[in-house]
């Protein structure tokens, strides 16, 4: 896995309609824009795997935008970014899936 391989930590994490949130926790030896193709390309792969009837609909498309956000928590703690992502999306709470890992 991905993860363990490049010392990378999940530590929370939000699944909205449209979007993701993540707390992870980074090595310095391994870059952002790394991190989040492997990301993409593993999920999509997954996705792919695990849905075969969705192929036929996505195929030549992409599943994930090539855009992403990052930012480095340093002057916020951990625990006040977990809580940000465990309250997005309010109106969607009930229909997303949160999770906690640790």
């Amino acid at each position: 896995m991905i993860y363990q391989s490049n010392e990378v930590e999940i530590l929370a994490g939000n699944v909205g309609s449209d979007h993701i949130h993540l707390l992870v926790s980074v090595p310095p030896h391994l870059s952002t824009s790394k991190l989040v193709q492997y990301i993409k390309e593993n999920t999509s792969r997954k996705l792919q795997m695990e849905y075969k009837e969705q192929n036929k609909q996505f195929w030549g498309q992409h599943l994930w935008t090539r855009g992403y956000f990052v930012a480095s928590s340093g002057n916020v703690t951990d625990e006040i970014i977990k809580e940000y992502i465990k309250n997005q999306d309010m109106q969607e709470r009930n229909n997303s899936d949160n999770f906690e890992i640790g």
